[in-house]
């Protein structure tokens, strides 16, 4: 997967937008960023710790923690070369139901 491809995926949940953090792209739904592009070949989304552990467990190639406090929050790091789009698709759902209010999670 690119970084285009992530942009695409987090673009087409309800509510997304694009933003900008830290001059890094970032997705948000309700100004609550549920995504990022560390680099042009890293994505990161937030989790919940249970679910950044199972995705670790489950797609090591995929899925990293963050170093420091941050990955122990959740926030976990996707090698996009490594991931494909059901997968990509699948993390950034996780990472926007995470955030969403509930009024877009019908």
């Amino acid at each position: 997967m690119t970084k285009e491809a992530l942009r695409r995926l987090a673009l087409d949940l309800p509510g997304a937008e694009e933003k900008s953090h830290f001059d890094k792209a970032d997705f948000r739904v309700k100004n609550k960023i549920f995504a990022s592009l560390k680099d042009d070949t890293t994505g990161v989304i937030k989790l919940l710790p249970e679910q950044q552990a199972m995705m670790v467990d489950a797609e090591p190639r995929i899925f990293q923690p963050i170093p420091g406090g941050w990955g122990r929050k959740g926030w976990t790091k996707i090698i996009l070369a490594n991931a494909d789009e059901i997968t990509l698709k699948s993390a950034l759902q996780t990472a926007w139901r995470n955030v969403a209010p509930k009024t877009l999670k019908t």
